[in-house]
């Protein structure tokens, strides 16, 4: 198997939840490669997860360049399945799926229709047509916008970047820094998003391509962290939560894994503040619900036959922790020089 996302910083990605969900279904028979796009991704450098790794180039370089590099490396690992586990490398992983196909390997990824559709600037609209409650909001280009949005929504506001990060902000002055930042490290458009005072909820999804979901696990945040990540969260047995999933997957015919981002306000309405298009970093909670994910998709992938589950453990708590892994520098030098570990 293949994984990207091997970030584990105060943003981790979702890879290393993937790898270890990987391992715990398939046992001691699964090579794990690492796909690393920095040299200071940390689970590059967990030898009991990750068994090597190879640096592709960013999503920015194109299709071509990424097509190139998975031939070079395919050459030698043979891989069966590959999970992009980054929102701004979908795109490219998807434009290449058939390409990927040929050469052995497989994948189980959304059309770039259905990533358009729940893309942030598209998911009002997506609200609208579907009958979902999603929070007003605006896309916009410039930071001149910021009076007339604030004027619209009124504050607190919520500025998003294109692909990540959101801010809240409380007067205007933050709303032109919020702005700026974003800008600056993902680029434009912006979205500004009305505010909506809650309950945090996450939710895990895997769904195949007909309408159906195979696997929901609602999970309340406990600990947030500054930049609004889970840093422990908890498994809960909802209804409604899991309705809502179902109708998402059902209105979008999505395919592969997804999150749902949601808040519950006071009046136990859910607002749909994001979808993303993977898994999230919290997946290994999913495994200690009783519904392996990772391991479904994979099944998937390989045109097995999945059954849907139902059942899961509520109650279920992970707690996410700093780990000062040691390593020497020779590795790193290795994986700068020539681009593997």
């Amino acid at each position: 198997m293949a994984v990207t996302g091997l970030n584990a910083n105060d943003n981790p990605g979702p890879g290393l939840g993937v790898i270890r969900a990987l391992r715990d279904g398939f046992g001691e028979n699964l090579r794990i490669i690492g796909l690393a796009y920095e040299t200071l991704e940390p689970a590059i450098y967990l030898s009991d997860q990750v068994d090597k790794t190879y640096r592709i180039p960013y999503p920015t370089a194109g299709v071509e360049a990424l097509k190139e590099r998975l031939q070079q490396i395919q050459e030698v690992e043979h891989i069966d399945v590959l999970i992009p586990n980054f929102d701004a490398e979908l795109f490219n992983f998807i434009k290449l799926e058939k390409e990927l196909l040929s050469m052995g390997i497989r994948t189980f990824l959304p059309t770039h229709q259905q990533l358009a559709d729940r893309d942030k600037v598209n998911l009002q609209a997506f609200g609208n047509k579907h009958g979902l409650d999603v929070p007003a909001s605006e896309t916009i280009l410039a930071a001149s916008e910021l009076d007339q949005m604030a004027d619209k929504l009124g504050f607190p506001l919520v500025i998003k970047g294109k692909f990540y990060e959101a801010t809240i902000v409380q007067h205007i002055s933050e709303a032109y820094k919020a702005f700026y930042k974003l800008q600056a490290k993902w680029g434009l458009p912006i979205i500004v998003q009305q505010f909506i005072k809650g309950t945090e909820i996450n939710i895990a999804g895997l769904a195949d391509g007909e309408g159906n979901t195979l696997s929901v696990i609602p999970m309340r945040k406990i600990y947030i962290t500054e930049k609004g990540k889970a840093w422990a969260g908890i498994t809960i047995a909802d209804d409604k939560l899991i309705n809502l999933a179902k109708a998402f997957a059902k209105a979008t015919r999505w395919k592969g894994g997804f999150e749902m981002e949601i808040m519950r306000d006071e009046q136990d309405r859910l607002y749909i503040m994001e979808v993303n298009p993977r898994f999230p970093a919290w997946i290994y909670l999913s495994v200690a619900a009783g519904q392996n994910q990772p391991r479904m998709l994979v099944d998937l992938a390989l045109g097995n036959q999945v059954k849907e589950l139902t059942a899961y453990t509520a109650g279920k708590m992970f707690v996410r922790y700093a780990w000062d892994n040691i390593i020497d520098v020779a590795e790193f030098q290795k994986l700068s020089a020539f681009g593997e570990l």
